[in-house]
């Protein structure tokens, strides 16, 4: 992807954005030979998408300094005063610790010069920390699902909210699985959030318990689908829309829309490489009215959300 911003050479480093991207040419993914500079080109080229997805919402990160297999986990802010990065103070269990979040192009380039191949996003922003403002059921296949299976797992999850009166989204999350993804009014505390995600999943597992688990050890269910619902907890994460994965392949996050789940086109279908082309091809946003959908949870949600 080439780059749309300033990108000028300053003694072996390249300057996007207005940040200085150091080390430039070295490689994240060796299968691809993608580097800093690519992925830095990367977060500017979809900018315009991913920063609505970010903006605004505490971060985990994952980080990965030279590269695929020296990835690790960054929860907690680690560097202070880079462009377009804003540390903001979380209490938690027994201390307040501060995290990054992301508002400009500049931000994002800033995590390409950190090597961050993945951004994941609390279901909360910033100035409502107690407050959601919206649900995700993760469906992870066990290795001898088939995906046709998760597809038509995602369509119960869907169902599922419907029910309800809440509509969803989907998302390809560039791993094994996809997120059904509820957006809604901040209203519901944490616990009332992850009670209606348990809800809904709790349901489908009664349905079918031979398919479906929402047992998070991975013995037992290798021929189950998991649908995880504690990403609804406090300080729990999803990874963000047109995020890369730290994965050979370089595989993305990719809103998708309903009608576009197919068995040829598997959860890591969009890569670095081909999401370019998906998006000269689109006509619209399959999520565009996620951003003006105003959902309030009514009586059956907040019933399913045990009565709060």
């Amino acid at each position: 992807m080439r780059t749309q911003g300033d990108a000028a050479t300053t003694r072996g480093a390249l300057a996007i954005a207005g940040v200085r991207l150091t080390h430039p040419g070295r490689i994240l993914y060796p299968d691809l030979g993608f580097t800093k500079l690519d992925l830095a080109r990367f977060y500017e080229a979809v900018a315009e998408r991913l920063l609505p997805h970010v903006a605004g919402r505490p971060l985990s990160l994952v980080r990965c300094p030279t590269g695929l297999g020296s990835c690790f986990y960054v929860k907690h802010a680690a560097i202070a005063g880079a462009p377009g990065l804003r540390r903001i103070p979380i209490r938690e269990k027994s201390a307040t610790r501060e995290y990054l979040v992301v508002d400009s192009l500049a931000g994002l380039v800033a995590l390409a010069q950190m090597s961050i191949l993945e951004i994941h996003t609390w279901n909360c922003t910033a100035d409502e920390l107690e407050r959601p403002d919206r649900v995700v059921i993760d469906l992870d296949p066990g290795p001898q699902v088939a995906w046709p299976r998760v597809l038509a797992g995602a369509k119960r999850v869907r169902d599922g909210f419907a029910a309800l009166d809440l509509r969803s989204f989907v998302k390809a999350t560039g791993g094994k699985g996809l997120h059904v993804v509820v957006p809604f009014t901040p209203e519901l505390d944490w616990a009332a959030c992850l009670a209606l995600a348990r809800s809904v999943a709790a349901a489908i597992v009664r349905q079918e318990p031979d398919t479906y688990t929402t047992v998070m050890s991975k013995r037992g269910r290798e021929k189950k689908i998991l649908l995880d619902y504690y990403r609804n907890q406090r300080g729990a994460t999803a990874i963000a829309a047109f995020s890369p994965r730290a994965r050979p392949g370089a595989p993305v996050a990719v809103p998708l829309a309903w009608h576009e789940l197919s068995p040829r086109r598997r959860a890591d279908h969009f890569t670095v490489a081909n999401l370019s082309a998906r998006l000269a091809r689109l006509r619209r946003d399959p999520w565009r009215e996620y951003w003006t959908v105003r959902q309030r949870l009514g009586a059956k949600a907040l019933a399913a959300a045990g009565g709060r």
